[in-house]
């Protein structure tokens, strides 16, 4: 007999889920922008110096986005975030702009440590893709979030030539051993 299929359990469905939706969200990104005749080449072929300065555009964005979470800056973070924002939390809920404004300013989560590090930039057109690993200390309404993280965010250049941020993704990166 040839091999049979079997559909995926739930919780393995649950886990890649996130990820597929990530792909998607950077393809459509992606594919939004075909070139046309006359419009400037994909980000990746620009000048070193053009790409140097943008990556250095992109950390500091990062820096902007770090201090409004420690500083529970609902203002500076509404200024990052795109009005179509979806972020998916390490918990595995989804969260738009409003509820993560409305979280920061009910300080449901409070963040004393935020430190960032193996930080990779990639350009693709009018998107950024920043992905990196945090370790943090904190807490939320369950208790404490303390621990190392992997996240994902996407940043896409809006009409005004400005970087806004239209996902992210965040994952605990577990001990080995470690189950929850």
């Amino acid at each position: 007999m040839l091999g049979t299929a079997t559909i995926p359990s739930i919780p393995i469905v649950r886990r890649l889920l996130p990820g597929l939706t990530l792909i998607a969200v950077l393809m459509l990104s992606v594919c939004a922008h075909p070139l046309q005749a006359g419009s400037s080449p994909p980000r990746s072929d620009l000048p070193k110096g053009q790409k140097h300065e943008m990556r250095h555009e992109i950390d500091r964005l990062e820096e902007t986005w770090r201090d409004a979470i420690l500083k529970q800056d609902p203002i500076a973070m509404g200024n990052l975030l795109a009005e179509d924002y979806m972020a998916i939390t390490a918990s595995g809920t989804l969260q738009t702009k409003d509820q993560a404004l409305a979280n920061l300013r009910a300080g449901r989560v409070h963040f004393t440590t935020l430190d960032a590090f193996d930080r990779k930039v990639r350009f693709y057109g009018k998107t950024a893709l920043v992905t990196s690993r945090v370790e943090v200390k904190g807490t939320n309404a369950d208790g404490d979030l303390s621990g190392g993280y992997r996240y994902t965010r996407v940043y896409v250049r809006d009409a005004q030539g400005n970087w806004k941020i239209v996902s992210f993704e965040a994952s605990k990166i577990r001990v080995s051993g470690e189950h929850k």
